[in-house]
């Protein structure tokens, strides 16, 4: 009997040992409780989102992602002058004097006129704002003209500069959105002309040199990466973290130009992006609501379409929705994400922040859905610019009506931010915001990265890896890696989040 009751205490204890081993959390789950513990700590929460990898940054201006700091140093190295009153960048000569009394001092002169070099970073950057004097809107868009004179020079230092940036925040991938063309297509669409007739217009650029921007573009680019390469010193002893960043382009569209300018800039997206790797695709910039830009959306509808058909491998992320009721006419802002999708062929959408503003909100949310356009998500120049934050941004909303997001920086040198602090804004404004939503952000924007090839996930919206890998190395799994950049990149991903799980 007592045997008996020996080897039924032994079995009791046996299961409860198993039962808890069971219940034991894994890493993720120890990462997800660890999120939870410091949500309300800022310091602590801060320091955990820095440390985190965050997979790409697909929505990245160039020249809005460098800090005024670094204009600052390249303007003082060519040598420019900047008007004391407005700080906008003037050609030399300068004025002879450093005096706090001239009107035209060079830039240099501001490392010893702190005056001066705080009043050229306000007016280059959303720091130190003042709601009170004007609109963030203004004041942010304001802030490229004034520092243009440089920001054109120096593409290659621009590369380095946002890939260290990514690099810091552990970032695998960026896409910059960036004409190497140094504005040819434009002044080449001018030249020939508009043409209501798309087909015909191509044609006049075409046979009309832009075949040549084309070349000269790519030559450019081969420029502004060597610098790139050599200014974070790859493949030296010495290289940058940057070097490890991944970048690719989207060629950037002014689409607050005339037609013919616009669409001899968007066949040249088109071009690029059929014949250089590095250029994976196209968007349209400059504020959306402009004159020009809501004056020519349907046009500019009309000339994705066309060329959609023409060249149907090209990607397209379009920036949609940046826009608040009361900014433009009601009517406004009831069709842009919509027509973007249907009729511009966006497979991402940038910003997207009036969604439910437009005609059938809810049925738009289910077609972005069922679709998997992703939205980029722009939590802090969403708030800068238009005001919009907190419950009122639609971010919950498109992430109810399981719309794949990503968080991204925009323009984070203007805006003083880093994706880092994105995440930061994501899990301080929305509870509802877990680690393994976080998690899934980070993984969806290389999901939707215009990166080639297959990729590592059976389905984007779960963790079900392609069968030949399912969660472990093998000869077939590596043979699958060999053959696709975007699987490479997810899988470097997964690999980086199991090491920072396994700190918790």
């Amino acid at each position: 009997m007592q045997k008996c009751l020996l080897v039924a205490w032994i079995l009791v204890i046996a299961m409860s040992g198993a039962s808890a081993a069971q219940t034991k959390p894994n890493a993720e789950e120890r990462t997800a409780k660890y999120l939870e513990a410091v949500r309300h700590q800022p310091s602590l929460l801060l320091a955990f989102l820095r440390e985190m990898p965050k997979g790409g940054d697909l929505h990245n201006h160039l020249t809005g992602g460098i800090y005024a700091e670094r204009w600052i140093d390249f303007a003082a190295d060519d040598g420019l002058c900047v008007d004391r009153t407005t700080s906008m960048l003037i050609a030399p000569p300068c004025d002879d004097s450093c005096d706090r009394f001239t009107s035209k001092p060079a830039v240099r002169c501001s490392y010893g006129d702190q005056v001066l070099y705080n009043s050229m970073v306000d007016a280059w950057s959303m720091r130190n704002w003042n709601p009170g004097e004007e609109s963030g809107h203004d004041h942010f868009f304001a802030t490229f003209g004034k520092f243009s004179l440089v920001a054109q020079l120096h593409p290659g230092e621009e590369i380095a500069e946002a890939r260290s940036m990514a690099a810091a925040d552990h970032l695998q991938l960026v896409e910059l959105m960036f004409a190497p063309d140094l504005g040819q297509a434009a002044r080449l669409g001018i030249k020939t002309g508009w043409d209501e007739h798309l087909p015909q217009l191509r044609e006049k650029l075409l046979e009309g040199g832009l075949k040549d921007v084309a070349s000269a573009a790519r030559k450019n680019l081969d420029a502004d990466e060597s610098k790139a390469q050599a200014g974070l010193q790859c493949g030296t002893a010495e290289a940058k973290l940057g070097c490890n960043v991944e970048t690719r382009y989207l060629y950037q569209v002014s689409r607050g130009q005339a037609p013919e300018a616009v669409f001899a800039q968007i066949l040249l997206g088109f071009e690029l992006a059929s014949s250089d790797p590095r250029v994976v695709g196209l968007n349209l910039v400059m504020p959306e609501d402009w004159y020009v830009p809501m004056h020519d959306f349907e046009l500019h509808m009309r000339m994705l379409d066309y060329l959609h058909e023409i060249y149907p491998k090209v990607h397209i992320a379009l920036h949609a929705g940046e826009l608040a009721f009361g900014l433009v006419p009601p009517d406004g802002v009831t069709f842009h994400i919509r027509d973007s999708v249907e009729r511009g062929h966006a497979e991402r959408i940038g910003h997207g922040v009036d969604v439910m503003n437009e005609h059938d909100a809810l049925g738009l949310l289910r077609e972005m859905a069922k679709k998997d356009v992703l939205v980029e998500i722009c939590l802090t120049s969403n708030d800068l610019i238009l005001g919009i934050s907190g419950d009122d941004h639609p971010l919950p909303t498109y992430m109810k009506y399981g719309v794949p997001v990503a968080l991204a920086t925009d323009d984070e040198g203007v805006s003083r931010s880093d994706l880092t602090h994105e995440y930061l804004r994501a899990v301080e404004g929305y509870d509802s915001i877990s680690y393994h939503d976080l998690k899934q952000m980070a993984r969806q924007s290389l999901e939707h990265s215009f990166l080639p090839g297959a990729s590592l996930w059976k389905d984007g919206k779960t963790a079900r890896m392609v069968g030949v890998c399912a969660g472990k190395s093998s000869s077939a799994c590596q043979k699958f890696l060999d053959g696709s950049e975007r699987a490479r990149l997810e899988w470097k991903l997964e690999e980086k989040m199991a090491e920072f799980e396994r700190s918790f």
